[in-house]
Order: structure tokens, then sequence, then C-alpha cells
């Protein structure tokens, strides 16, 4: 008689958000969600904080909070609350001497955390040279990390990869977030053994996780499709859903959020 395997799946839900400053977005619901949403890990790009801004009300129990700041004050920055604690935890990455705190590793068990905070290439496409070099030392650093265990990768990746990630790309075309190179690199990514789970599961599906604050976007819908949860390959089968809640407000993005069992 086969033996039977005292391994059991567990489910865990992980939140990704660019809140566009931690502590606007606190007067504007985001305790609220983070409540509702009881996620596992909960990611947060932008936060535009210092280590010592992080107050009280910031500091939620039963999590452990990581956090990479930027050396400029009020700019960029990302954020982790963890439920449970990570083996190890690093930051930024190798090949980047920015210190803009764009970048935050939690190493678990059956797989490796990592949020970012993609640079913006800017108007005129100016610092494109810079993200082109930023980017590939990403991919650099998800790929040996691929080689240990599997990796889930999120945050707001500043790209819409496909016509469908955004409403007018004919209008669009070689804008920041938009341009071909950009757009190459996360084709180039995805190539080196990561999958899109959102666009994985939904093929044809429209929706946006991101919209100018100008011109009515967010109530016209007129929006883009750059915050993502991207997994390595073989992990893509404890996939159980990839959601954009749109519905959710306090910011000009979405929160967005990966359910899995592992």
């Amino acid at each position: 008689m086969a033996q039977k395997s005292d391994k059991t799946n567990h489910e865990i839900k992980l939140i990704s958000w660019n809140v566009n400053g931690l502590r606007a977005c606190y007067t504007k619901g985001f305790a609220d969600f983070f409540a509702k949403a009881d996620a596992d890990l909960f990611a947060i790009q932008e936060t535009k904080m210092q280590p010592e801004q992080l107050e009280e009300a910031l500091k939620f129990e039963g999590y452990e909070r990581y956090m990479n700041s930027a050396d400029r004050k009020g700019y960029s920055g990302t954020l982790v609350y963890a439920k449970k604690k990570p083996l190890n935890v690093t930051y930024d990455i190798e090949g980047d001497d920015s210190r803009e705190g764009r970048v935050i590793t939690l190493e678990y068990p059956d797989f490796y955390f990592v949020t970012a905070y993609v640079p913006n290439s800017k108007e005129g496409l100016v610092r494109l040279p810079f993200r082109m070099e930023w980017e590939e030392a990403l991919k650099k650093h998800l790929q040996a990390l691929d080689q240990k265990k599997p990796v889930i990768y999120t945050g707001d990746l500043n790209v819409a990869h496909e016509e469908i990630d955004i409403k007018n790309p004919k209008t669009n075309h070689m804008n920041a977030g938009f341009s071909d190179e950009e757009r190459q690199k996360f084709t180039q990514l995805l190539a080196a053994g990561f999958n899109d789970t959102y666009r994985t599961l939904y093929p044809e599906k429209v929706e946006y996780s991101w919209w100018s604050y100008r011109f009515h976007a967010r109530e016209n819908n007129a929006g883009w499709r750059i915050d993502y949860f991207v997994v390595s390959n073989r992990l893509m089968k404890a996939v159980k859903d990839s959601i954009i809640h749109g519905e959710v407000q306090g910011s000009d993005h979405c929160p967005v959020e990966l359910d899995l069992s592992i």
C-alpha cells in the first residue's frame, strides 16, 4: 500500500499596489482595503517615505515590515508587509547603484518573492537608457534566483506589454511605458522562463491597473495595465487566479492580486 504524503497545499494570497504615496493613500482608505484583503504578502510601490515616517498607523498587527527607501526624500520606495517571517531579505539588485529603493527580495522555503518599482522612462524617453540597463540587471537577478527555487515577481513594471494592455495604443506608441524597447524587454523576460499570470489566464480580457489623473481617464476607463504578477514557468500550475481590483480607489493605480496553492 502506497504511503500517504503528509504534504498539503497551502493557499497563499498576494497583493501588490502602487499607492503613489503611502501616507496620502492611507487617508483615502488604504487601511480598509489592507484589512479586507488579509493578504499573506502585501507589496507596495512608490511609498515616497523614509523609514522614520512609517507611523504607528502603518504598522499593522500580525505583519513584519520590510522597507526600501530612496535616498531622495518623497520619491520612489518599496515596502512589503509579510505575515510570515522570510528566511532572508535582500534590498536592491546588483548593477543598480541609483539608491532609489526599487527592489525588495524575500526568500521563503518554496519560492522567492520579489517586488519592484521599475523606473519610468519619463517624457521624451530621457531615462530609457538607464531603464534598459536596470531591466537587464533585474532579469539577471530573477534568473539567478530562479535557478535555486521558483520566483514570484510583482510590482509596477511601468510597461503595457501588448496593445490589449492599453486603451489607446496608436496615440501612445513610443510614449514612456509603451515604447518598442520597453515592451521588448518584457518579452525577453518572459522568454527567460517567466509567465505573465493575468494574460496567461485571461488572453483576451481587457482590464487596466493605472489611469492618468488627467482628462477624466479613470472615469472613462482610458487606462494601462502596467502592474503585474509574473511567476517562474513551473509555478504557473500553482496559480489559482490573477485579479485586477479596478474598483479600489486611493491611488492612480489599483491593487493586483495573485492566488496560489503551493
